[in-house]
């Protein structure tokens, strides 16, 4: 797998789309070495089970594990430190990881108990645990989701977890966007696997699950967190450390030369769970048979409209949804709506996309 590439595979079955797409990323060619010592790093921000989209679905972890065992790899671990406000070893059985570790003999770590060691992250000191330095690859799972203070997260802001408590008071301290940038430096040789199951609106606790049953991976933290804003609806300006971390080296924002490769194409899943906020923008959408990453692009967008005061008013409902290959509408978003007076096009297309075409389309 090549660092300008993102590869993604859409479906339910959580833990075989993983393993596919270790497969696909030519993991043994990355680390061909059964004995390196491999880290596993989710986002166990807070405990909470991944349906309410904060966390990492374990049967992700199950799949990362699943294909190491398999493959001879004899030397990993999960490691994790949540943030301040809660605690690592609560995390781990709240969100099932801790109960599938155990299942399949895994060592998982609570660096909350670790000690740490301060090195340079490109011209900043920082105090990492001992046990992430520790590693010679990273598995970084991050969830792809909003973030009230820094817009988006994703893998960038992931490494966060492999800190100390008061090195994380720190980097609040900081503002977050330089130190996350300075930070992606010290685990550069890593592989992220994204959570796009769930992920919140806009909340990094969770609460405001947009279901889209995909799952990403790549090698270029940097790349993927600039196609993440795509997928969100922002511009890569409004999350600073990105091209904070593209001008230290870590890795290149440009989305448009990224080749994205899908294993698979969506198909129709019903939410995970559907909240009140999500309904409420639901209203305006008229689904027939809608994909889970299609049908989430969309919600996404009409989030950044309605935050903007700009989606009272409109009329017409948007089309979306496979059951509109053979039949039209006024408009319609995805190539199932091709048949639509007017439609965007892309399966599924961004966030972003869809928001430039509402604006000039929706009446």
């Amino acid at each position: 797998m090549e660092k300008h590439q993102i590869l993604a595979i859409y479906g339910t079955d959580y833990t075989d789309m993983t393993v596919r797409l270790l497969e696909a990323a030519d993991f043994e060619g990355l680390v061909p070495d059964r004995h390196a010592r491999i880290g596993i790093k989710p986002n166990l921000v807070v405990a909470a089970t991944a349906d309410g989209g904060a966390v990492t679905h374990p049967e992700i972890i199950e799949g990362v594990i699943r294909f190491l065992q398999g493959r001879g790899y004899d030397n990993f671990c999960v490691l994790e430190g949540s943030w301040v406000g809660d605690r690592t070893k609560r995390a781990y059985e709240v969100s099932g990881i801790g109960p599938v570790c155990r299942e399949y003999g895994v060592e998982y770590i609570d660096l909350q108990t670790d000690s740490a060691v301060r090195v340079d992250a490109r011209g900043l000191r920082v105090d990492v645990c001992s046990k992430a330095l520790e590693l010679d690859f990273l598995i970084n799972l991050p969830v792809l989701k909003g973030r009230c203070q820094t817009v988006v997260t994703c893998a960038l802001k992931n490494h966060k977890g492999l800190l100390p408590n008061r090195e994380k008071r720190r980097f609040h301290a900081e503002g977050l966007h330089s130190p996350i940038a300075h930070l992606a430096a010290v685990f550069s040789n890593e592989l992220i696997i994204v959570d796009n199951i769930c992920g919140d609106l806009d909340f990094e606790e969770g609460g405001n699950p947009v279901t889209m049953n995909r799952i990403l991976c790549a090698r270029d933290p940097v790349l993927v967190d600039a196609f993440a804003c795509r997928t969100l609806g922002y511009d890569m300006d409004e999350v600073t450390y990105i091209s904070l971390a593209e001008k230290l080296g870590v890795g290149s924002a440009n989305v448009e030369n990224a080749e994205l490769i899908d294993l698979n194409k969506g198909t129709f899943a019903a939410p995970t769970r559907t909240t009140r906020r999500v309904k409420r923008l639901a209203e305006y959408v008229a689904a027939d048979n809608a994909c889970s990453a299609c049908y989430g692009m969309l919600i996404h967008a009409l989030d950044k409209l309605e935050r903007r005061d700009e989606l009272w008013g409109h009329q017409e409902k948007i089309c979306i949804g496979q059951g509109y290959r053979k039949k039209g509408g006024a408009i319609g978003v995805g190539r199932c709506t091709e048949g639509c007076v007017v439609s965007c096009k892309g399966c599924p297309p961004t966030a972003a996309d869809i928001l430039t075409f509402l604006e000039n389309n929706w009446k």
